[in-house]
């Protein structure tokens, strides 16, 4: 299996490293069931001479407005160098909140009401402080089955129910989702991808929407609503977020700056009733003190100085001709007996494989014999013992020469399994 390969070569140790590693030690109950991220692990073995890797989940080189944050660096480390380098507060750089707070509003994901917001590390940190403000061991965590691995692992971190709920094509099962919540104990969060989800690519119904909001309101849970990929649907209709629907302070909304700026920025934000953003703030206090200012800065003068949906535009147009790039060869090259779903936006193509095929088979011989990495369905499932027919290919990152290159290979290999 592919899984077990990659956790075979990173558990190799050399003879001497096991001579001194001789301390026996005794991890806390919190990370002892924490496994390394397959998809991280995957992509130390993407760099191998002629892999070509539709592993990752990276925004496009090209994506990048390099330039434009190369003159605002430039222009703060000389204007006001101390700005960037000193200490913050906790909630965020002030600026970029109030720019938060209005756009929020304009997408009605701000209520000023009851809501306020924090700037975070990355999407990642806002999800796991959700978990770490509103669960106590063995309380419920509901989500759509598969769902992001980085968020289950910081779910899988406080030791909850982590429960999944199968998906349609238009999103979560809605007659499954109220079994859960009618057999499950102490359900507290419910978390979602409702734009482009990853793995799967798919996108939640407006009808869906709404309704999975009444079975808040009726069932007493809050909603964890992460939205990375709002801004890249590149098909269809823009639909409001569950945030937009609420009225009792029952959506946390998530998002972040790494696919409209850069992930290596880590900033992201939470909008949700100041109840909850006080504790958040308490919490993030005694994790990372405060996010990095200087990027901080840098989001606020990029997202205020340029027009955006100009910029937006942009990234919709590179990420929509790269996914028909993939998707032709998914419909005119690929083996018939192999099914997907069509996304309208985010970075990712989920691809299903016959009933009686191997799939963790299928991904070791695509990167072993073909030299093409994909990730395996499974990497995504919340019970990773379940059987899964499916893996993900990213069209974001690979340059168009390498969607040619490894479609064609991966076509040719279909062909020759399941033809």
């Amino acid at each position: 299996m592919w899984y077990n390969i990659i956790m075979q070569k990173l558990n190799a140790v050399s003879q001497t490293e096991r001579l001194v590693l001789t301390m026996d030690y005794k991890f806390s109950d919190k990370v002892s069931k924490l496994q390394a991220s397959a998809i991280r692990e995957i992509l130390k073995f993407t760099s191998e001479p002629g892999v070509i890797s539709f592993a990752a989940g990276n925004p496009s080189p090209e994506a990048f407005p390099k330039e434009k944050i190369a003159q605002l660096s430039a222009e703060l480390l000389n204007d006001d160098p101390i700005l960037a380098l000193q200490y913050s507060i906790t909630e965020g750089y002030t600026p970029l909140r109030d720019f938060l707070k209005d756009w929020m509003t304009s997408k009605n994901c701000f209520h000023s009401e009851f809501d306020d917001l924090i700037v975070t590390s990355g999407g990642q940190q806002a999800n796991e402080l959700s978990c770490k403000v509103l669960l106590n061991e063995g309380d419920t965590l509901l989500c759509e089955s598969p769902s992001f691995i980085g968020s289950l692992n910081a779910f899988r971190s406080y030791n909850v129910n982590l429960v999944g709920v199968e998906m349609d094509d238009d999103g979560i099962n809605l007659e499954k989702l109220e079994n859960a919540l009618k057999t499950e104990k102490n359900v507290k969060i419910l978390y979602l991808i409702p734009n482009f989800q990853n793995p799967t690519g798919r996108t939640m119904s407006l009808e869906k929407r709404k309704a999975v909001y009444e079975l808040a309101c009726r069932y007493d849970f809050i909603i964890l609503e992460d939205d990375p990929y709002g801004e890249l649907r590149f098909a269809g209709e823009f639909l409001p977020a569950i945030k937009s629907f609420d009225k009792e302070g029952r959506v946390i909304y998530s998002s972040t700056f790494s696919k409209i700026i850069s992930p290596g920025f880590r900033t992201g934000f939470v909008s949700a009733p100041s109840p909850i953003i006080q504790k958040m703030v308490v919490c993030k206090q005694v994790s990372d003190v405060h996010s990095n200012v200087w990027a901080q800065v840098i989001s606020h003068r990029f997202m205020t100085s340029i027009n955006r949906e100009e910029h937006f535009g942009k990234l919709r147009e590179i990420y929509r001709k790269k996914c028909e790039l993939m998707l032709g060869y998914i419909d005119n090259e690929f083996s018939k007996k192999i099914t997907y779903v069509k996304p309208e936006g985010g970075l990712f193509i989920w691809c299903t494989l016959p009933d009686d095929c191997n799939m963790n088979a299928f991904c070791t011989q695509a990167v072993r014999d073909y030299k093409v990495a994909v990730v395996p369905g499974n990497s995504f499932s919340i019970n990773t013992d379940e059987v899964s027919h499916s893996f993900r290919l990213n069209f974001s990152t690979p340059s168009d020469d390498q969607i040619k290159q490894g479609m064609e290979i991966l076509s040719k290999m279909t062909k020759e399994l399941f033809d």
